[in-house]
């Protein structure tokens, strides 16, 4: 009997524990202290269970080819819906999550209201492998999107001992006011992801990460957090422009072309440049490099069919 039990106990490594907490299972865990360090203690039998032991490029035990995953990211603040603050977080993180195999599948820019957002970040993380937020984790009142998230998930928003600490330690105990308290508290059981611009973290909850809005910040928080995210399949892509042709003109082959390879992203992107340079880009994007390189292929065909010139890669700017 108890060597029965001992095949269903396993031990999670710290790592392994902040993917069980993303995964929104840790409630669902025991937890053991041993030489001073926490560990989680769970069934190995469970299917949450064998769904951690993924390598870093995304692939389980005996699977050929890496996981597909998906990702969304939440954009939440007044002041980008009324055009006040230009947006520089979503190109960055679609080119980091694209390399990380884990392609953004949705953007949304939401206002600051605790329907809204709780409605979106539950909504989202129904749907996609991993969701990101960015904005309002700040110490005014405006930046509710951490007890937002944590209402999300049914726990309570609370004071998180060493980001306390942390904070305190850094601001000293005279500037360390109410306001900057605030962001010194999590959504319980989240685990705090890592800022080392201006100290004050985002975090982590089941599969929802929440960084700051600020570029400079969030960029170094999800450099951060980057190595704990689970892998799946890259994103392959190649792109061929000409400046003799048109979209209208290659239109149909193209849509036959994206009928051919249904899993593929096929796109068209005009260009117009200052000094009267004009043409358009096509692009082949996936994560089966084969198809990516035949629909690039047929690009090319296309392109050299219409009587236009194919050169690879961006059009120079």
């Amino acid at each position: 009997m108890e060597d029965r039990k001992r095949e269903r106990i396993g031990f999670l490594t710290w790592r392994e524990a902040m993917n069980w907490t993303r995964c929104g299972q840790s409630k669902n865990a025991q937890h053991r202290k041993d030489k001073g360090k926490f560990y989680h203690i769970i069934d190995v039998n469970s299917p949450a269970f064998h769904a951690l032991h993924l390598n870093q490029e995304g692939f389980s035990k005996g699977q050929a080819q890496p996981m597909r995953r998906t990702s969304a990211l939440i954009l939440i603040g007044n002041e980008i819906l009324s055009g006040r603050t230009k947006d520089e977080n979503i190109q960055f993180l679609a080119l980091r999550l694209g390399e990380l195999g884990i392609p953004l599948r949705e953007i949304r820019v939401i206002p600051d209201i605790r329907e809204t957002i709780i409605n979106t970040v539950t909504e989202m993380r129904a749907k996609y492998d991993e969701v990101f937020t960015t904005g309002g984790i700040g110490p005014t009142h405006d930046d509710i999107t951490a007890p937002c998230v944590a209402e999300a998930f049914g726990v309570p928003w609370e004071f998180h001992p060493p980001t306390f600490k942390l904070l305190e330690t850094y601001f000293g105990p005279e500037e360390f006011n109410a306001a900057r308290q605030r962001m010194a508290k999590l959504p319980q059981g989240a685990i705090p992801i890592v800022n080392p611009v201006s100290l004050a973290p985002g975090f982590s909850i089941g599969n929802v990460h929440v960084m700051a809005g600020v570029p400079r910040i969030m960029r170094g928080m999800f450099d951060a957090l980057a190595p704990s995210l689970q892998k799946g399949a890259p994103v392959f892509s190649r792109t061929w422009h000409t400046t003799s042709l048109f979209e209208g003109t290659l239109a149909d082959g193209l849509e036959a072309i994206q009928n051919r390879f249904p899993d593929l992203d096929i796109g068209s992107y005009p260009f117009h440049r200052e000094d009267g340079r004009r043409g358009v880009a096509l692009v082949a994007k996936g994560q089966n490099r084969a198809e990516v390189e035949e629909a690039a292929s047929a690009i090319h065909d296309l392109i050299k069919t219409k009587g236009g010139t194919p050169i690879e890669g961006e059009p120079p700017v």
